[in-house]
């Protein structure tokens, strides 16, 4: 059976480079891809990529996908607080499904709760954010723990993408 991802990008703001590269590896490994974000008109990439969303954050249901993966990128604070993103990624963490972060995106995770004594990593500037709630800040590119992947940036986004690709096959 086919594999099924959803990737939450900020409307406006999300990286690029943290869209495009672990989408083409999902497809090159016939993993479908869904985007979701705050709206479904075009989503501005901070490097000046336009993705259309598939459907609003807010409709994300987790039973359809193996994985979700939260983008990073200087939009992505829209989602540190937000209801959506925090039941989303409840939901995924609790029905066992591979909750995936990367850039500063992990921010989401720690502030929904879920990173309390878990090994992550994040953009250097939302090092402070995981420690205060709780989470071990490893420093690393990709960090796993248990069913949470989590990455340092746009330069992580292959590794990070193969890695979720490898936890997938499992």
């Amino acid at each position: 059976m086919q594999k099924k991802i959803i990737m939450i990008i900020p409307a406006n703001g999300y990286r690029d480079e943290e869209l495009d590269i672990p989408r083409k590896i999902f497809e090159e490994n016939n993993i479908k891809v869904t985007i979701a974000s705050t709206n479904t008109d075009m989503a501005m990439g901070k490097l000046g990529g336009r993705t259309k969303p598939d459907f609003l954050v807010k409709e994300v249901n987790t039973d359809d996908y193996d994985a979700v993966v939260f983008v990073g990128g200087p939009g992505t604070d829209e989602y540190f607080h937000s209801k959506d993103a925090h039941r989303i990624a409840n939901e995924t963490f609790e029905k066992g499904k591979l909750l995936c972060a990367i850039c500063i995106a992990p921010v989401i995770l720690a502030n929904a709760g879920l990173l309390k004594g878990v090994n992550a990593t994040v953009f250097p500037s939302g090092a402070k954010e995981l420690k205060d709630n709780g989470a071990v800040y490893t420093g690393k590119n990709v960090s796993v723990d248990g069913r949470i992947i989590t990455a340092d940036g746009p330069a992580s986004a292959e590794a990070f993408a193969n890695t979720i690709v490898k936890f997938l096959g499992e």
